[in-house]
């Protein structure tokens, strides 16, 4: 079985809101200069699905996928360090532009396919940076495969998959016909910590380079329009209660709670 993993190369959420600078003028998030990227959180959760069902049954190799502007070669090479087999970088300054998750889509479906003989496609339920959500369904509607969405277990036997969806009581089983696409969230549990070993074996590792020309793909205008993209602005209002002595003070910071409905 061949399992392709849809994983991308984000700006770390943990970014101190000092460092996160945001350009206006071309409604485009700036790149800390001094703090490194990382794999989607979410993407590392679906790394570690598709080792699972690998550790579960034999002939399973595991393809990576990663489309972006650029990538810092360390960061992107942890699914090789975590065990996938290969790791694929699709490098494009197109994709530096505005958020267009139809280019995502176009792109990614047609790695898979160039791949070929893949079955079941994983990806996180969605990345830590736009939050969308959108490209892993795209990439299910464009392959003509079904998919099933927030899932915290996955197994692959028998011509199928059978997955736990997460749902807001508990969870749901639901079975689906290979090849199909699958995304999972943090309740799979943690990531496995690529050990030295396996990263002294990433770093001995090429990844395959393809271009949008090698694939056939070419950007094209998103569905949608960003009008503006900023910082949420804050207000601080400061009050302060006095009174003759402390037991006074408290008794008028409990009135003027109630009246906010603070208690």
């Amino acid at each position: 079985m061949k399992i392709a993993v849809l994983a991308k190369q984000v700006i770390d959420p943990e970014t101190p809101l000092s460092a996160f600078k945001i350009d206006s003028d071309a409604k485009r998030v700036v790149t800390p200069p001094n703090l490194p990227p990382v794999i989607n959180g979410f993407d590392e959760q679906a790394v570690e699905a598709a080792l699972r069902v690998k550790e579960a049954q034999a002939d399973v190799f595991i393809a990576v996928i990663t489309a972006g502007a650029s990538f810092a070669p360390d960061v992107v090479k942890k699914p090789l360090a975590m065990g996938a087999d290969q790791l694929v970088l699709i490098e494009d300054p197109a994709f530096d532009a505005n958020p267009n998750p139809l280019f995502a889509v176009d792109v990614l479906a047609a790695a898979i396919r160039r791949l070929g003989g893949v079955e079941l496609v994983i990806a996180g339920r969605q990345a830590s940076d736009w939050d969308n959500a959108q490209v892993p369904v795209g990439v299910a509607e464009a392959l003509g495969w079904p998919i099933a969405t927030v899932c915290q277990r996955v197994e692959a036997r028998d011509g199928k998959v059978v997955v736990e969806r997460v749902t807001p009581d508990g969870h749901e089983v639901v079975e689906a016909p290979l090849p199909t696409v699958v995304t999972v969230s943090n309740e799979l549990g943690n990531a496995r910590y690529p050990n030295m070993r396996g990263i002294m074996a990433a770093k001995r590792v090429e990844p395959t380079r393809w271009s949008l020309d090698d694939l056939g793909v070419q950007p094209r205008e998103p569905a949608f329009e960003l009008t503006d993209l900023r910082l949420p602005e804050t207000a601080k209002l400061t009050e302060f209660i006095e009174g003759e002595d402390d037991a006074d003070a408290g008794r008028k910071l409990a009135a003027a709670m109630r009246e906010a409905n603070l208690l």
